[in-house]
């Protein structure tokens, strides 16, 4: 017990001191100016090219994940984030002038954009550069200090990452925190002045009861099972294509993966041999064999997507290898709506599918359940799109297609209810790491007498007449 206590004491101690230390930082003033702001990001977009390869062999190492694939999701993510922050930094920080109303007449009013101070961004470990550079992109154009905590679980990327960042980016704004759920927890015991968090509901909670004891604002980024409407007017082979690459990319564990698809009826048995054409095009007749389907991250989470597929009816894939995590892409019918690959998150290459008799059945079955990241609608028809746009809620919706919407460093992404709260990408990524302070600045050249008392009928008269 004593042991236990030491070791949680020295792991508070150390994120203590380096909280402490970066604080110390940004009040010093060291990451406001926006010459700082620029370099580092600039750095940061050399750290991605300048080690591309080693990055790439890391992602390879910890998730089996194809060059390309690699290139496109984390790496080239991070690079275009960058790009467009650097593109946008003046304008972003510019003092925004807005109206003033009469009755503050001599005056001006603006909104200045300042940075929060020390902030905290943990990573989770299924696009571990993206999604531990892509926030730091946000946090370090609006001026912020970082503290970093990559996943343990990606260890190679993440000791990667915890070699390089100290030599690209400024120590005395950034630091990076190797280590375990006890690490993650020593962090949340000191005092951040925003906390961003990707991964699962769970330790979003207990994220939200370790802020509020500062009372410090978060961004929680989360999941959920964004469903796939596969409409009788989609074009079948094109819906079953995009649905099968969005689905089976990083072999599923991406948390705006289609988790199920809800497909009209008379659809149904050509979306299932479309499905089967798609992943036969994609990876060939053995996926096992294939360089570009990737791998379970571990042995604990192969066991779990496992444990999904038992009593269910597998009519594609379904095959797996424990002593190399890998596991089939897998389409699944008739599952019932209490079974585990219904009520879970799935997070791996398995895919429910459903028949419904009509459109209504569809919205029906997702608005009754939790807000998900992100809904995919199939549909020629625009007034069909149009009604699951309105009728149904998520973090976003992606038209005849899956994941692109991500794509667009001008449309927030962010979820909404149990996927999330608070969007970032793009200007929204500045704004969420930025206070937005209101100014008002009176004019001392005249000073009307008009809002002092004494208070008779006439000032009473002319205060009524300006509110």
């Amino acid at each position: 017990m004593s042991t236990v206590l030491h070791v949680v004491e020295r792991q508070q101690s150390f994120a203590q001191l380096t909280v402490e230390t970066l604080r110390s930082s940004f009040e010093r003033g060291i990451t406001r100016p926006l010459v700082w702001r620029r370099e580092q990001l600039l750095r940061l977009r050399m750290l991605v090219i300048q080690n591309e390869v080693a990055l790439l062999a890391a992602l390879r190492d910890d998730l089996g994940k194809n060059r390309v694939e690699g290139m496109l999701t984390d790496l080239g993510f991070v690079v275009s984030e960058c790009d467009r922050a650097l593109r946008s930094l003046r304008k972003w920080t510019r003092p925004e002038r807005v109206v003033t109303p009469l009755k503050l007449w001599p005056g001006h009013s603006q909104i200045l954009r300042e940075p929060l101070g020390v902030v905290l961004i943990v990573a989770p470990w299924n696009y571990p550069v993206q999604l531990l550079l892509a926030p730091l992109v946000g946090a370090l154009a609006a001026g912020n200090a970082a503290v970093l905590k990559p996943s343990e679980v990606c260890a190679s990327t993440s000791e990667l990452l915890a070699t390089l960042i100290p030599r690209y980016i400024d120590p005395d704004g950034v630091r990076v925190v190797l280590g375990g759920a006890d690490v993650t927890r020593g962090l949340l015991e000191e005092r951040f002045d925003h906390i961003f968090y990707t991964g699962n509901g769970r330790v979003a909670r207990e994220v939200m009861r370790a802020a509020a004891r500062h009372l410090t604002p978060v961004t929680l980024e989360l999941g959920g099972k964004s469903p796939c409407i596969v409409d009788a007017s989609a074009k079948v082979e094109v819906a079953a294509r995009r649905i099968a690459w969005g689905k089976y990319l990083n072999a599923g564990q991406t948390c705006v993966a289609p988790d199920y698809a809800l497909v009209h009826e008379r659809l149904l048995p050509g979306f299932l041999e479309a499905l089967a054409r798609a992943v036969r095009h994609f990876y060939g007749r053995d996926p096992r064999e294939s360089l570009d389907f990737g791998r379970i991250v571990s042995t604990r989470h192969h066991e779990r997507l496992c444990r999904l597929l038992v009593g269910q009816d597998v009519a594609l894939g379904g095959e797996s290898d424990p002593e190399i995590r890998y596991l089939a892409p897998t389409v699944v019918t008739g599952a019932a709506d209490e079974s585990l690959v219904m009520t879970e998150e799935i997070f791996g290459p398995i895919l429910p599918v459903r028949p419904i008799a009509e459109l209504d059945e569809a919205i029906h079955f997702v608005q009754h359940r939790e807000k998900p990241l992100a809904l995919y609608v199939f549909a020629e028809d625009p007034a069909i799109q149009t009604r699951v746009i309105e009728q149904t809620s998520a973090g976003g919706v992606c038209v005849n297609g899956t994941l692109l919407q991500l794509a667009n460093p001008d449309l927030p992404f962010g979820g909404v209810g149990s996927s999330g709260m608070g969007a970032y990408h793009g200007r929204a990524s500045f704004d969420r790491f930025s206070h937005h302070k209101s100014v008002y600045t009176r004019a001392t050249w005249i000073d009307p007498r008009l809002i002092y008392p004494p208070y008779g009928a006439l000032k009473a008269r002319w205060l009524r007449h300006l509110m």
